[in-house]
């Protein structure tokens, strides 16, 4: 049973269309509304990107989160969430520059180490296997996901953490997804053995394999295929799938380089400015 109104929903929404623009963070809405759910904050954060769709921006794809044990035992879910990836959030490496990250387009950037799915096929649930995300897939890429919090991560009055419906309604955190690095077969490649060392200004920061994600990276891509059949969406061909990270966000400011190095499969080399 939702405790919000529609009326609440799209206020809420705004709320966090504003917070974007102003770079201003604000409060819980599980603090204001106790006995919000998950669906009410997938039904907020449809109504967010309802209000992005109306000012012109486009989705290109989705991005799976709280995938690790870890991760789910610290927000009491046993489940990763998702989220949308829009037009404006994609940023394009180089092989051999460091890309430029205007900071002034985050409000508390972190930076995530992921392979990324991008389809050739729909793929459209329930009963969605592993399986048949390979055969939809027509490259895996590494992929940094840089996320953000429009809902501040830490309650300015008690210092409690958000809880997983303010993520949720947050777009599940994103706010940007680092590409450029090499494109693979998702058939011949051992994705659960494909890692990443995570360097911030030359200083490693993170490691990690992608088997940190369930087990293998397409176990939450068809996951979020049958998530999606209820509310009667789906994954579409040409979209990219944010198979979830397999490191700890890093806190990022401005002048701070980061370079993801995926061995074999190249490097994204990026700095905030």
């Amino acid at each position: 049973m939702s405790v919000f109104t529609e009326e609440q929903i799209q206020a809420l929404a705004q709320e966090l269309h504003q917070s974007e623009k102003s770079r201003v963070q604000i409060e819980h809405f599980s603090k204001r509304f106790p006995g919000m759910t998950i669906e009410d904050g997938y039904r907020i954060n449809r109504a967010w990107m309802q209000l992005q769709y109306a000012e012109g921006h486009q989705v290109i794809g989705h991005k799976i989160g709280l995938t690790s044990r870890a991760m789910q035992q610290a927000s009491q879910i046993d489940e990763p969430d998702y989220g949308t990836l829009l037009d404006y959030m994609r940023y394009e490496c180089t092989p051999g520059q460091v890309l430029d990250i205007p900071v002034h387009n985050f409000i508390a950037p972190r930076v995530e180490v992921e392979l990324a799915f991008i389809l050739k096929k729909d793929l459209r649930g329930p009963n969605v296997t592993v399986e048949q995300v390979l055969d939809a897939t027509e490259y895996v890429t590494p992929a940094i996901e840089i996320i953000d919090s429009r809902i501040e991560q830490f309650d300015r009055h008690t210092k409690v953490m958000r809880k997983v419906f303010d993520t949720i309604s947050d777009n599940a955190a994103n706010a940007g997804i680092v590409l450029g690095a090499k494109r693979v077969d998702p058939h011949t490649t051992n994705l659960p053995w494909c890692g990443a060392i995570l360097r911030l200004n030359s200083v490693v920061e993170e490691t990690g394999l992608a088997a940190g994600v369930q087990g293998h990276p397409a176990v939450g891509i068809a996951w979020l295929a049958n998530k999606l059949a209820p509310w009667d969406e789906y994954l579409k061909a040409g979209e990219i799938v944010l198979a979830g990270s397999f490191t700890k966000p890093v806190p990022a400011k401005a002048g701070d380089v980061f370079d993801a190095d995926y061995g074999d499969l190249g490097q994204l080399q990026f700095r905030f400015v």
